[in-house]
């Protein structure tokens, strides 16, 4: 396996309820290491932008409302095939369907408070990354 990045978000509801350092050890213990880290209060800006794929989508509205409700954790995690294993870690989009041990089957609340966001390719992890990082900000 090769060492590889990724990005992730911990999302408003997460850190509504003080979950963050929660969550980070989860990364931690289960391989990944954050190289890049900083709590933003995300701009209407920057979710309709980060989330712009989506804006055809009926819950695009109620998605960026929910980014800008609280502030965020974004993170750059390092690790072997770190997409794949953040995914794993993560567990399902549904807390309900999530396996056990998962940070969404631990923390979230529901299917739209569903405490993370992690990059579903290397590709769009990249692009992600930039969005939110300056090189010189990803430190590993």
């Amino acid at each position: 396996m090769t060492v590889t990045r990724t990005f992730s978000i911990i999302k408003p509801d997460a850190t509504r309820r003080n979950l963050t350092g929660a969550i980070v050890k989860m990364f931690e213990d289960n391989g990944l290491r954050v190289v890049a880290s900083k709590r933003i209060h995300m701009t209407r800006a920057q979710a309709e932008g980060f989330y712009g794929v989506h804006k055809d989508r009926p819950f695009f509205g109620e998605l960026v409302e929910f980014m800008i409700s609280e502030p965020v954790v974004v993170q750059v995690l390092e690790g072997e095939d770190a997409m794949n294993r953040n995914r794993e870690i993560m567990g399902a989009t549904n807390p309900a369907d999530a396996a056990e041990g998962t940070i969404r089957k631990a923390h979230a609340l529901s299917i739209g408070e569903n405490t993370v966001h992690g990059s579903d390719s290397d590709e769009n992890a990249a692009i992600e990354i930039d969005f939110f990082f300056n090189k010189d900000e990803i430190v590993g």
